[in-house]
Formats: C-alpha cells, structure tokens, sequence
C-alpha cells in the first residue's frame, strides 16, 4: 500500500507544530488532527498517521497510541505501528512485540515487529530474519508449517518489501522500477534484505548461515551475504568470500571482490562477537 505524498505531507507538518513552540491553542489544534487520524475509518489514513507517531520521541503518549494501533484488524495499520515503535525505541513495547511475532499471521507485521526489537537491541528480531533466510528457527528444528507459509508468501513479502518501505531492500537505492525487473523472483530481495540485516547480529549461527547463503541460487541473496561477512569484518571469512572471486555473475564477483579488499584493509579489526565470547575472551 502506496501512502499520498500529500497525505504523509499533511500529517507530518501537524505533527511538526508539537516541536517548535507554537502556542498551546496550535498543539491542541495539532493533537486533535492527529488523533483524528489515528482513528479514520480510512485505511491508509489510519496508518499514515500511526507510522508518524515515530517522529514523536518525547511524547509520552506516542507510544500508547502505537501500542493501541498494534490491535487494529488491518495489517497495514498494525505493521505502522511497530514502524513507529522502533523509532520511538519504546522498549516498554518489547513484550506487546514479542507477542506479534509469535501470533500475528501476517508477514509484514511479524518482520515490523522483528526490525522494532532490533531497534531496541532486542536479539529476538534477528531470529525472526535468520528464519526468513534460511527457512530454520535458530534454537533448532524447522519452522511450523503456518510460519513458512507466512514468511515464505511471494506476493506478502513482495508488499513488505517494495510497497511498505524499498529501503528495506538491498536494491533500494536503484528505484522500484528497476527493482521490479531485477528479478521475477519475488521472495529473494527479501530473503538477501534478511541477510544484510543479519550482518549486525553477533550471534555465531548468524555468520554461519550467511556463509551458506553465498552457495544460494539466487544471486540477490549471494550479493546481501557477501557484503553482509564483509560489514561483520571477520577475517576469518576472508577464505569464504575468495571461494567467489571467480563466480559466473558479474555482481557477485565485483560484490566478492569488494569484500575481500575491505577484509583485508581491517586485519586489526574486532569482529563482531556475541556476548557470551566476549565474556569467554574477558576470562
């Protein structure tokens, strides 16, 4: 779902009146519209506004706002509202999101939810995207049967993707357009956006999993895993990443390359550890 630029526009300058010393009269004003908003019957309305609560750090009641959207029926509305929690950092919001991602049925929700407990350090957001790329739950076994439907559903995960926010995508910065025909594969944009976004977390099963993803079919997911061992700065992965200087599609070797000169510029650079290793490394 596509929100009017001029309806983001609109809701964005109501809000920006919180923020500048307008008089009370005008902030009544603002909070009356916005509220107004937050309950339209309209669909798009109602998550327009829910997404801008995220633009509200210091207002306490941002987050209980959010936190109601979390409960509507419309998933647009409800993936607004963990948009909004993360930028909000609302780490009182953690067990309310933690419920999603065991119960929502709706893709885009559940991987809202993952990047907002991500947002607030929250390890349990990365699960959810080492699921999306590798089809396994990190604590072992696979994933039910209702959860591979739902994180593997091309035209949900395609919405997510190209609809509810592109820079969510590794190819964002090309433009949906070209995006579109990258590719007729709708699942591996998101699948290599769950590789780029591994990248961050210290988890050891994480780095073994994007490691695996370089062997992937899909060059989008090759491309994310690479630059993602490369963002991690192991240098211990520089063996890995060579295995792929001679790889038959272009991208995937200069993505190679890339990565393999960055390793090599940072042989004094810490990797990213879990805090279990670097509590092993502190005795």
């Amino acid at each position: 779902m596509i929100i009017p630029r001029s309806r983001l526009l609109s809701f964005a300058i109501l809000i920006a009146l919180t923020r500048i010393g307008y008089p009370q009269a005008s902030l009544d004003q603002a909070w009356t519209v916005l509220q107004a908003g937050l309950s339209d019957k309209n669909t798009e309305s109602r998550a327009a506004a829910v997404r801008l609560l995220g633009l509200l750090p210091e207002e306490q009641k941002a987050p209980q706002f959010a936190l109601e959207a979390l409960k509507d029926e419309k998933p647009e509305v409800r993936e607004a509202a963990t948009d909004a929690l993360g930028r909000l950092k609302a780490k009182s919001a953690i067990p309310q999101l933690t419920e999603v991602i065991q119960h929502d049925k709706e893709a885009p929700v559940v991987l809202g939810a993952a990047r907002a407990l991500i947002a607030m350090d929250d390890s349990l957001g990365y699960g959810v995207f080492y699921a999306v790329l590798t089809g396994e739950k990190k604590s072992g076994g696979g994933l039910m049967e209702d959860q591979k439907k739902m994180l593997k559903d091309p035209q949900k995960l395609a919405q997510f993707g190209f609809e509810q926010g592109v820079g969510f995508v590794p190819f964002g910065g090309l433009g949906l357009t070209v995006v579109r025909s990258l590719t007729k594969d709708d699942v591996s944009p998101i699948r290599a956006a769950a590789a780029r976004i591994l990248a961050a977390d210290p988890d050891p099963k994480s780095l073994a999993a994007l490691e695996a993803a370089c062997r992937d079919n899909s060059w989008q997911v090759q491309v994310a895993a690479l630059a993602a061992i490369a963002q991690r700065g192991d240098p211990g992965t520089r063996s890995t990443v060579e295995m792929y200087l001679d790889n038959p599609k272009e991208i995937v070797r200069y993505t190679a390359a890339a990565a393999l000169i960055h390793l090599n510029d940072l042989p004094t650079r810490k990797p990213i550890r879990s805090s279990t290793q670097k509590k092993r490394q502190a005795k």
